[in-house]
Parts: structure tokens; C-alpha cells; sequence
């Protein structure tokens, strides 16, 4: 080798510390995620049965059906606080039309309309008014959460008919009705993401939004489109929860925003915009309800949970500052 040769060649050491970077950065929250399990499978044999994981899977099928629609909106660098104050809402609506016997697919289409509604009221505030998205969607939380008390005078909803009841307690074979969804959600959203137009858009206007009006593409349909996007999951989700739960209460849904934030940001998604995956997401949100459901297996107090929870969230995000800054 000449000494040219030997210049332009990076050194070996040098060579394996970015490969492992890269590994890392790739696969970190999956090989977190193995090891957890594994972690947990000792702790306790019960972990790894059927019985357990379709537990898990039906516990993680609400929040990341939210956490799919929080993933197009982290990527074009907005956030979205309301969905669970939605998820509620919507649920309430959906449960209350289907205990008057108005059929499911009225009570379910009402349940969709008003998530859609709500996540396209979120997203004329932040697309047209240029409100922060922060403050609409807070805004928002607020406002869904009082009209949820407002809609049936703070009771819950009960005696639901069969058919609602099968959404969320029904199996396709041996696989609950909710895990069939969420991951019908999940493919779909993957496809749009990953080889349409519009996925490619939302990328590109979270990645430079200058840039993306620059090239022609109408930003402020894709941020209303992306909102639309998250309340019509938030209404799906409510449904879906008040199916599970056999009764829609106002109070559900609170901090399921956090839950759903914190697993996009695990998975991989740059609060910045413009950068993750949804496949990072499904991964974030399995991760987390390994977690909750490993501390329940073990004995661990709710609080301890809420505790972990919320310093998980902040890892995440300095991680991601972190590759930012890398």
C-alpha cells in the first residue's frame, strides 16, 4: 500500500466506532427492546406466554394506533397534545349512538367524523392562522376534554349492544379484534409513508418547509392533512377503547398523548421533523408497554410506573438532541 493509499484510508478503529454508531442509531430500540424481554422472560416465566403477549398487544393496539398518527405529525415538525382528549370524545360519541341502537356503522362513522373534525380544526389553526402547534393542540386537549363532560353530563356510557362490543373484545381466529387493527393501521400508513406522493411530502415538509413551498407543494394542505390524520386515529382509538372497556367514560384518554409521543420519539422520529419511521414506532410503542406490562408481572406500584415513564420520555429526547447535534 502507498502512503497515499494509506492517507485516504480511514483507520480501522476509526472505521468500527462509526459502524457501531450507525448500529446503534439503527437498531438501538430494538436491541433494547430484545433485551428487556429477555430481561423479563427470567423475571418471570409467565412473560413469554400467548396469553401475556396478546395482553401486551392489545394494551400497546391503542397507543400506537395514536402513536401513528403523532409519527406524520412529529414529521412535519409539529405535535399534537389532543389525542387523547379526542380519543375520549369520539368514543363518547361513538358509544352513545350505538347504546341508542343507532347501528355500528353510524356509531362508529360519528366516532371517525368527530376525530376528523377536531384533528382538521387543529390543523386550519396551525396551517392558516400560523398558531404554534403546540399552543392549538393544548388549546384543543382542553376544549375536547370539557365537551366530552358536556356530552353526557360527565356519566359514562354503558350497556353497549354486542356488535360495538366485538370491535374491541371480538378475535379474528386467535388474534384480538385490536391487534388485527392496529396492525391493518400500521400497514397502511407504512405503504403511504414509504412509496406515495404524499408520504414523500410530508417528509419534505418537515425536512425544510421553505424548501418544500420552493418546489411547489401546497404546505398547508399536507399539515391540515396530517392533523385530519391524527384525529380520525384518535377516533379510531376511541372506539376501540370504549369497545375493550365495555363503557365510554369521559375521563379516558388522559395523558394517553404522553404514551404516544414518548413512543414516537423512542422509535426514532426527529422532533424536529423530516426525519423517523413508522417502523421505529411500532417498536417505541412496543417497547413501552413491554415496560408497563414487565412492572405489573413484577409487583412494581403504578407510581413507580409513571415515574419510569416519564424519565424514559426524557431520555428519548435527549437522545434525539443528541443526533442532532451529531
Amino acid at each position: 500500500m502507498t502512503n497515499l493509499q494509506a492517507a485516504s484510508s480511514p483507520p480501522l478503529l476509526g472505521r468500527r466506532a462509526l459502524d457501531l454508531r450507525s448500529l446503534r442509531e439503527r437498531y438501538g430500540v430494538v436491541i433494547a427492546l430484545v433485551a428487556l424481554c429477555a430481561a423479563l422472560a427470567l423475571a418471570n416465566p409467565h412473560f413469554m406466554t400467548w396469553g401475556n403477549w396478546a395482553d401486551i398487544l392489545r394494551q400497546t393496539s391503542i397507543n400506537g394506533i395514536l402513536a401513528i398518527g403523532m409519527t406524520c405529525v412529529v414529521l412535519t415538525a409539529g405535535i399534537d397534545l389532543s389525542v387523547g382528549a379526542i380519543l375520549a370524545l369520539a368514543g363518547m360519541v361513538g358509544a352513545w349512538l350505538a347504546a341508542d341502537g343507532q347501528g355500528l356503522a353510524v356509531s362508529v362513522g360519528a366516532g371517525l367524523g368527530v376525530g376528523m373534525l377536531l384533528g382538521g380544526v387543529n390543523g386550519l389553526l396551525v396551517a392558516w392562522f400560523a398558531v404554534p402547534p403546540f399552543v392549538a393542540t393544548l388549546g384543543m386537549l382542553s376544549a375536547a376534554r370539557g365537551l366530552t363532560y358536556i356530552y353526557n353530563d360527565g356519566m359514562p356510557v354503558s350497556e353497549l349492544p354486542d356488535g360495538f362490543l366485538a370491535i374491541g373484545a371480538g378475535q379474528l381466529g386467535p388474534v384480538p379484534m385490536p391487534i388485527v387493527i392496529f396492525a391493518v393501521a400500521v400497514a397502511v400508513f407504512a405503504f403511504v409513508l414509504r412509496y406515495t406522493v404524499y408520504g414523500r411530502y410530508i417528509y419534505a415538509v418537515g425536512g425544510n418547509l421553505r424548501s418544500a413551498k420552493t418546489s411547489g407543494i401546497n404546505t398547508r394542505a399536507i399539515v391540515l392533512l396530517v392533523y385530519v390524520v391524527s384525529g380520525l386515529l384518535a377516533g379510531l382509538a376511541g372506539i376501540l377503547l370504549a369497545s375493550r372497556t365495555t363503557a365510554a367514560l369521559p375521563q379516558a384518554g388522559v395523558s394517553y398523548e404522553l404514551d404516544a409521543i414518548a413512543a414516537v420519539v423512542i422509535g426514532g422520529t426527529s422532533l424536529s421533523g423530516g426525519t423517523g419511521s413508522l417502523g421505529g414506532t411500532v417498536v417505541g410503542a412496543l417497547l413501552i408497554g413491554v415496560i408497563n406490562n414487565g412492572l405489573n408481572l413484577l409487583g412494581v406500584s403504578s407510581y413507580y410506573q409513571q415515574l419510569i415513564k416519564g424519565v424514559i420520555i426524557v431520555g428519548a429526547v435527549l437522545l434525539d438532541s443528541s443526533r442532532r447535534r451529531a
